[in-house]
């Protein structure tokens, strides 16, 4: 079984991640990396050479790659959501927990950062909104949803341990 984390940018997946890997000693992914790794380029070079459509088609890839292996943690970018087919992909053989925040948090925690193409407009904070309420229906559709705004990395991690612990007790 997989751990998926989805989420808008900002959430906290890529650090909680890490950490839930650390402590479940499973492997940790981040989809990014692996269509990174596959392209032979970044994701800004992706956006900015081939467009986004594009860079979606490599995300689905990813995806499907992705999710014909086992015992891991995925962090995924925040649009992989948007495509019913890799949610369909990950969840296959995982449980998808989505990590939210405030519009005012992502911001703060994104603003500062040159390898968010989404957030490369004029107004950035209008763009998280618009996004988030764009892919909130998506999201919605997670097994488990914590909102990070207010929580460490660690915290986060402390608390889908426990979602998972007590989904396996009533599974039995």
């Amino acid at each position: 079984m997989n751990i998926i984390l989805v989420g808008f940018m900002g959430t906290g997946k890529t650090a909680v991640a890490r950490a839930l890997a650390r402590k479940l000693k499973m492997k940790y992914v981040d989809l990014d990396d692996v269509i990174e790794a596959d392209a032979g380029r970044s994701i800004n070079k992706i956006f900015a050479e081939s467009g986004e459509d594009h860079f979606r088609y490599l995300e689905k890839e990813a995806a499907r790659k992705v999710s014909s292996l086992d015992q891991q943690v995925v962090a995924t970018g925040g649009g992989v959501v948007l495509d019913k087919q890799n949610m369909k992909n990950l969840s296959k053989n995982g449980v998808v927990v989505c990590l939210t925040a405030t519009a005012a948090v992502i911001y703060s925690r994104v603003k500062d950062q040159s390898h968010r193409p989404l957030l490369k407009v004029d107004k950035p904070q209008e763009a998280i909104k618009r996004l988030l309420d764009i892919r909130q229906p998506y999201y919605a559709r997670a097994d488990f949803t914590i909102d990070t705004s207010e929580m460490t990395a660690e915290e986060t991690v402390s608390k889908i341990v426990k979602m998972l612990n007590y989904a396996n007790k009533r599974r039995v």
